[in-house]
């Protein structure tokens, strides 16, 4: 069916806004804009739930860009529909301290619920949010439905390249996420060439084998709206989440439509007034709305307000009827922790124990003081020790369920938890072996940029794994993830040290990586174990200390001992656990004196990983004890006599540093 003339010009309005915006940068992607403007367009004024005016309506509905290089296509919109953005902000595309960044950031743009831009994590973002509505659902709706939204996705070819997003679509599938709805711009052109000669599988008999409600829309290049809507509502009404795929053409109207060359760059002045002619669209000025057409869209981005009014109406009747549920659900809303948390006690009496073992002690001994405490494993639990007992498996028999079995795909794991955070009600934790934190990087770092609060446990934290090998054992991955802005890494040395590190983690309002040893480690018997000041002494001689030895996680004990050999032959030295070297840095320069005196320079750190990073607290005349190359196949007490972790090595090495016998 035709598009009326009105839909044309307000889909055309979000086309030039875009077009006008990348030409004035000289930068940005106008070709996704140009195609997917439709899709758009019906989305956002016939399904999307919202209110413009208040961009946090807790049960809105949630749209992510997955393809994040299209972001003017969801700055017009913003803009279109009134949210506090302006034309000024558009014209200020991708320039600096712009509200309009080059792919859409979390807490900079209003209205932007996850930063992508990396390809597949919008995607996975997404499967999170509505992994999140399922679960607040289940367990806050009662004879009043206070959490019922949908989220919606747009997804590029490249979203589809690549394995993120698979990975995310599989669980999705299993999980049957009926409110996740997926428009596939199916434009078959990448940056470089046509999806030809690169991407030529069956994406819609890939999706139906993933168990999701699958629908083609085939006509007018993209821009049959009515279609669209079909395809839409017909998702709404499957219990599957639904992938739609739309054919478009990317920059469709310009005189590069359907080339790769309208992907990634402006299309030039020429061409941008040539696909205005083409379209029936004043050439000048640049930035043009009718007012009539900016009235209308104002007026669709209003039409959210009666909803949620009704919305409040029926949150007040169910806060009336559920009080005690209510103050959770507000508590939680607020990013508050509870007021009485059963913390568990861990001391001499404990005997060794592994820190993975402690954190998972701490979390069942809280998980039911924290109902907000959801997620899961990388088919790992037996191992990581992250399974909250008697909370529930999470899936379409329990939605409720706060362990999320993710299966090997630790990459989709760290983007639903994403999701999970940044939709709110819901405090997410990961966990797989250190190791794979590398097939889950880049949404880490996203986490990080994100600044949004996840917990990820890392387990199985260096080579005393043992006997799974080099493929197994961490070497540059802590030094990889300090040096990750925003996030805060802690590898607690002992039961205790875990517990003060997961009271950091849940107070903490950004992500937090906790790094947990497989093997035994013995109480420390610290009296004040201040893991969240980074750094603290936890063993002085008597006499002056004439070195410090600076440790982490297992290498903690490991240090004491080899202090107490050099006590033995005359050489008093100073233990220092630095569970964070990150927190360290950021405490006042008298406490950091206090630990690590700048008198004191004959340092040793201790740690068996990567020595990258221990410069800055050891110095130049200090010694920084570790593994720079890879592990090796055998038992841990081989592995540490091999490389010497071992009392006496690390004994011999810092006397040697204070004799100058070393090289």
């Amino acid at each position: 069916m035709p598009n009326t003339p009105d839909d044309q010009q307000r889909i055309d309005a979000i086309r030039f806004l875009a077009v006008d915006a990348v030409q004035k940068a000289n930068s940005g992607h106008p070709g996704l804009p140009l195609g997917a403007a439709a899709m758009a367009y019906t989305l956002w004024t016939r399904h999307l739930k919202f209110n413009a005016a208040h961009s946090d309506w807790f049960d809105r509905d949630r749209f992510v860009l997955s393809a994040g290089h299209g972001s003017m296509l969801l700055y017009a919109l913003l803009y279109l529909t009134g949210y506090a953005l302006t034309l000024d902000d558009l014209e200020h595309f991708r320039q600096l301290g712009s509200k309009t960044p080059g792919h859409p950031e979390l807490h900079h743009t209003p209205g932007v619920e996850v930063t992508t831009g990396p390809l597949g994590q919008g995607f996975g973002n997404a499967v999170g949010l509505a992994i999140a509505e399922a679960q607040l659902a289940a367990t806050y709706n009662r004879a009043q439905t206070i959490v019922d939204h949908y989220t919606y996705c747009i997804a590029s070819d490249g979203d589809l390249m690549e394995g993120v997003s698979n990975e995310a679509s599989s669980l999705a599938g299993h999980l049957r996420l009926g409110k996740l709805i997926v428009l596939y711009d199916d434009n078959k052109v990448s940056l470089a060439a046509g999806t030809d000669v690169t991407f030529t599988e069956d994406v819609c008999a890939r999706y139906q084998a993933l168990q999701w409600h699958v629908q083609e829309v085939t006509g007018d290049s993209g821009n049959d709206v009515a279609a669209i809507d079909a395809a839409i509502t017909a998702a709404k009404g499957d219990p599957r989440p639904s992938f739609i795929a739309v054919r478009t053409v990317l920059g469709f109207g310009s005189p590069k439509a359907g080339t790769f060359g309208a992907h990634g760059e402006p299309l030039g002045a020429d061409n941008v007034k040539k696909t205005k002619e083409t379209l029936g669209w004043p050439t000048e000025p640049p930035f043009y709305v009718p007012d009539d057409v900016l009235a209308w869209w104002r007026a669709a981005g209003k039409r959210g307000a009666s909803r949620e009014d009704e919305w409040h109406r029926t949150y007040e009747q169910w806060k009336n009827a559920n009080p005690v549920l209510a103050a959770q659900l507000q508590r939680i809303r607020d990013e508050r922790l509870p007021e009485r948390l059963s913390w568990p006690t861990f001391d001499a009496q404990n005997g060794s124990v592994a820190t993975r073992e402690a954190g998972g002690t701490v979390m069942n001994a809280i998980a039911s003081d924290m109902p907000e405490l959801v997620g899961g494993s990388a088919d790992l639990d037996p191992s990581t020790k992250t399974y909250l007992k008697g909370c529930g498996d999470f899936g379409p028999d329990d939605y409720a369920g706060r362990n999320v079995h993710y299966g090997v795909r630790e990459h989709a794991m760290g983007a639903i938890t994403n999701g999970l955070s940044v939709h709110s009600g819901i405090v997410p934790f990961t966990a797989t072996f250190f190791n794979f934190l590398d097939y889950m990087k880049p949404a880490v770092r996203l986490a990080a940029i994100n600044k949004s609060k996840a917990i990820f446990v890392f387990t199985h934290d260096s080579v005393f794994l043992g006997e799974d090998g080099p493929t197994h054992q961490p070497i540059e991955q802590l030094a990889s993830l300090r040096s990750m802005p925003n996030m805060t890494t802690i590898r607690p040395a002992d039961a205790l040290e875990t517990l003060e590190a997961w009271k950091f983690a849940l107070a903490h309002g950004g992500p937090t990586a906790l790094v947990l040893s497989r093997q035994k480690v013995p109480f420390l018997g610290a009296r004040d174990a201040a893991v969240a000041r980074g750094a603290y002494v936890l063993h002085d001689p008597q006499e002056r200390p004439e070195l410090v030895l600076i440790a982490t996680g297992s290498e903690v004990s490991l240090a004491l001992d080899a202090a107490k050999l050099l006590a033995g032959r005359g050489t008093p030295a100073r233990v220092v656990s630095m569970p964070s070297m990150e927190l360290f840095v950021q405490q006042d320069e008298a406490y950091r004196e206090s630990v690590l005196p700048v008198a004191l320079r004959a340092r040793v750190s201790v740690e068996a990983a990567s020595t990258f990073g221990w410069a800055r607290f050891v110095g130049e005349r200090g010694l920084a004890i570790g593994i720079d190359h890879f592990g090796t196949s055998a038992p841990a007490a081989a592995i540490a006599q091999a490389f010497d972790f071992t009392p006496e090595a690390v004994a011999q090495k810092a006397a040697g540093l204070l004799t100058g016998a070393l090289a």
